[in-house]
């Protein structure tokens, strides 16, 4: 028995003795490493799979063959499993799991624990210091909070290490802030410290997002005062009352009700996953933010939005008791309950949240591609791989169309394009040799014979994708010629057009089935220049054929009469009417007495 079989065998040993209850595995390398931390409903079902017969990509083998070591954790829930995971991930940060590409990092506002805070924007984020709101990953909304509570309070603007005692013994003089009206001086004495806290209190709330009760607190303190005719400071609160309200009608207002919800959207592909989360307090958008997660192992979009809402939740501390998300999911959560909105307000934010994840997805793509453009086509050509289920990227795709007049001058064209560009030096073009009249279907089926066999036997590439400028007709005809004659397994897609002459339609499979494109996508603009280039190719050879056919006359035909004794006796005579009239002593005179001779044999 093999070291590798001694090893599987002990690991399988393991697995066996595991329970059908919650929690987590880690795999561990033989240096003690911690590989990779997954979490399970059963921990038995989950941790079979990867050493029993079942299929797995090339990253999963390649993880088992590196298992040394496997440590369960068992727990009460799927919740507790799914909190453990997230964890044990932060902290040890495994190669194989899903790795958050987190490089932005966003400002937030300082609360400071001081006698008299301070509140200020951040990025060095210092639980000691104070309390932290955020972070914001929107500029604007922070800017336009920050420049209301500037204009609601005079919160003191200066760094000073201020203490009650020093207040006390008179230890502090005014600074250039009060004596520009944006500080009250609690610092001599001028504001008492209730009234400054008071102010600290309302700050937090419209940090908080709760904007919409700081309205109705300053209305009915306004109220009041106006009531008790003290109508001066009733009308510094109604100033506050203004701009709060002000700012609370430019926030974006979801629901009419008060509600806390947290709302998720996930866009994937085979490599990357983007949330998007949005926190919504009363009603209105407080925070938007998304991020970018590496995938490792294959993950599927539950799992990976299940790692990401607890990691949101978790940052912005929230304890919304909804969260929104796009489909079902496979665990439940103590203090929140999920919700698939399929209509109203909720669905509203959903869509707004897919919208973000989408247009951030779409960014980070284009931002790639500045960096790197040779991966644009590279992503362009995965996307085509998914959309038809391709076992490779199609990196080589070849492409055909025929043209002719009535079945005059038939002729064919292939172009090729490899890695999403064209490669003019493996063009070919193609006289129709077999075929009598407009058949298009048989000249299509002589031309890929042809170019195929060809191929077979001179060893050259073939292609990752055929394509035909045509309907099923023409796939079908394709089929034939490469699964059934030359045995070949090339995978077929047809480039259907409609009544404007414009490409409208992708088909792949058999029986063929319409692959689903956006119009606006790359990858719709890659197929539609593909089929522009193949049929200006074919026509264009067609165009100089039959040109060239134009031009041609009887003396083309005749053996012994070159170009420049054509030219010459054109030359002489201006016409084939006059040439043929002409007697042969006359003719001699022009181009000798053998070709002469010639001439009128062939004339005659």
């Amino acid at each position: 028995m093999t070291k590798d079989e001694e090893r599987l065998q002990r690991l399988k040993l393991v697995v066996d003795c595991l329970e059908e209850r919650p929690g987590v595995y880690q795999y561990f390398d033989k240096n003690d490493k911690i590989l990779y931390v997954g979490k399970a409903k059963s921990l038995k079902r989950r941790v079979t799979s990867y050493f029993n017969n079942s299929p797995k990509n090339r990253k999963t083998l390649i993880l088992v063959s590196k298992i040394e070591k496997i440590i369960p954790t068992y727990v009460d829930s799927d919740e507790d499993a799914l909190l453990l995971e997230n964890s044990l991930i932060k902290q040890h940060q495994p190669f194989y799991n899903i790795l958050l590409k987190d490089g932005k990092t966003y400002p937030s506002v300082c609360v400071t624990n001081e006698y008299l805070p301070r509140v200020f924007k951040t990025r060095d984020i210092n639980k000691k210091t104070g309390t932290f709101y955020g972070p914001f990953s929107h500029a604007g909304t922070l800017n336009a909070m920050l420049d209301l509570i500037n204009k609601l309070y005079k919160v003191r603007l200066c760094n000073k290490p201020i203490v009650p005692e020093k207040i006390a013994e008179g230890k502090y003089e005014l600074c250039v802030y009060s004596h520009i009206n944006k500080c009250d001086a609690p610092c001599i004495g001028k504001q008492s410290r209730e009234d400054y806290m008071k102010q600290i209190s309302e700050i937090k709330e419209i940090l908080s997002g709760n904007t919409r009760i700081l309205c109705q607190q300053l209305y009915e303190n306004m109220q009041k005062l106006a009531e008790e005719e003290r109508y001066l400071e009733a009308a510094a609160v109604k100033e506050k009352y203004l701009l709060a309200k002000d700012f609370d009608n430019k926030s974006r207002v979801i629901t009419s009700t008060n509600q806390n919800i947290d709302v998720f959207s996930i866009e994937d592909d085979e490599s990357k996953a983007f949330v998007n989360f949005m926190h919504v307090v009363n009603g209105c958008i407080n925070q938007t933010y998304t991020v970018e997660y590496k995938k490792q192992l294959d993950e599927s979009k539950e799992e990976v939005l299940q790692l990401a809402i607890v990691e949101m939740r978790e940052r912005y501390e929230s304890k919304s008791k909804e969260i929104v998300v796009p489909f079902e999911m496979d665990i439940k959560m103590n203090d929140a309950e999920f919700i698939i909105p399929k209509a109203g307000d909720k669905r509203k934010l959903l869509l707004l949240s897919e919208t973000n994840v989408r247009q951030y997805r779409l960014d980070a793509l284009k931002q790639a591609e500045k960096l790197n453009p040779e991966q644009r086509n590279t992503n362009i050509l995965k996307e085509l791989q998914r959309k038809l289920k391709l076992e490779k990227i199609p990196m080589r795709i070849e492409c055909f169309d025929n043209s002719n007049t009535m079945g005059q001058d038939a002729v064919a064209g292939c172009v090729v394009f490899i890695g999403g560009k064209k490669s003019k030096n493996d063009y070919k073009r193609f006289n129709i040799k077999s075929v009598t009249g407009p058949d298009d279907y048989a000249s299509m089926s002589e031309v890929v014979y042809r170019k195929y066999s060809r191929a077979i036997e001179e060893g050259t590439p073939l292609p990752d994708l055929i394509i035909t400028d045509g309907g099923k007709g023409q796939m079908e005809v394709v089929r034939k010629v490469i699964e059934d004659e030359l045995k070949l397994n090339i995978p077929i897609a047809g480039l259907a057009k409609d009544n404007h002459h414009r490409t409208n339609q992708l088909l792949f499979g058999f029986p063929q089935q319409i692959v689903g494109i956006e119009m606006e996508s790359p990858l719709f603009k890659l197929l539609t220049q593909i089929q522009d280039e193949v049929h200006r190719f074919a026509i264009t050879f067609h165009r100089e054929k039959r040109a060239k056919h134009n031009k041609e006359s009887e003396l083309d035909k005749i053996k012994g009469i070159g170009e420049a004794t054509k030219i010459l006796l054109l030359k002489e005579f201006k016409s084939l009417k006059r040439i043929k009239e002409t007697p042969l002593e006359e003719l001699s005179k022009v181009i000798g007495p053998a070709k002469a001779k010639i001439l009128i044999d062939a004339f005659n």
